[in-house]
C-alpha cells in the first residue's frame, strides 16, 4: 500500500488512524507491517465494502479528509470492485538506519546475513553478491541502469534491492544506491 510522506507522518503522529482504498482484490492484510518515510506502520484491521460504498464522516475524518465529501472524491477517481476501510497505527520508527550504520559485525551477524543471502539465491539463482558489489563499485547511478546491467526489469530490481536495505546492506539515495556501512563490512569480512 503506497503511502504519501504526509499520510505516513500523521499515522506516525496519531491524526490518521484510517486509510480508504479503492482495490479489485485486498492487498494487505491484518497483522501485517509495513516500512514508510516515518517509520514502520501495523494494519489492525481491513474492512471490505462493494466499489460503490460511500465512506462516512468519521471514516473520512479517520483517514486525515475534511469531510466525508472530500474523501470520497479521492476514492471516485478510481474505480474498482471494492472499497476498504484500513485501520492502521504506528508502530515506530524504522530501524534500518541504525543497522545500516552498524559496521561492527560479530561472527553470528556474518553467519545470519550469509544465510539469508543463500536462501534468496537458492530461490532464483545467485544474485545477492552480484549486486552488493555491483552496487560498491556504481554509486549513485540510477536503478534502470543497474536493472539493465543484470537484464532484469526495473521493479523486479528494486525489490531485490529493498531485501537488501531490509539487512542494512544498502542506503537509497536520491539517484541510485549505495552500500551502507555494514554492507561495505560484510564484503569485507566475506573476503576474507
Amino acid at each position: 500500500m503506497l503511502l504519501t510522506r504526509d499520510t505516513a507522518e500523521a499515522i506516525a503522529n496519531g491524526t490518521i488512524t484510517v486509510v480508504l482504498r479503492r482495490w479489485d482484490a485486498p492487498r494487505v492484510k491484518p497483522g501485517r507491517t509495513q516500512r514508510t518515510l516515518a517509520g514502520t506502520i501495523r494494519v489492525d484491521d481491513v474492512i471490505e465494502y462493494p466499489g460503490d460504498y460511500r465512506v462516512t464522516a468519521a471514516q473520512a475524518r479517520a483517514a486525515g479528509y475534511p469531510d466525508a465529501e472530500a474523501a470520497q472524491k479521492d476514492l471516485d477517481r478510481r474505480s474498482a470492485k471494492h472499497t476498504y476501510v484500513i485501520a492502521v497505527s504506528y508502530l515506530g520508527p524504522d530501524e534500518r538506519p541504525d543497522l545500516a550504520a552498524d559496521d561492527q559485525l560479530s561472527d553470528a551477524d556474518v553467519a545470519a546475513i550469509t544465510a539469508r543471502l543463500d536462501r534468496w539465491d537458492a530461490a532464483t539463482h545467485p544474485w545477492t553478491r552480484q549486486y552488493l558489489k555491483m552496487i560498491a563499485a556504481n554509486e549513485a547511478v540510477r536503478a534502470p541502469d543497474l536493472a539493465a546491467r543484470v537484464g532484469l526489469d526495473v521493479p523486479r530490481f528494486k525489490r531485490r534491492v529493498r531485501q537488501l536495505k531490509g539487512l542494512g546492506l544498502t542506503i537509497s539515495l536520491d539517484v541510485g544506491y549505495r552500500l551502507s556501512p555494514r554492507g561495505h563490512a560484510y564484503l569485507r569480512l566475506v573476503r576474507r
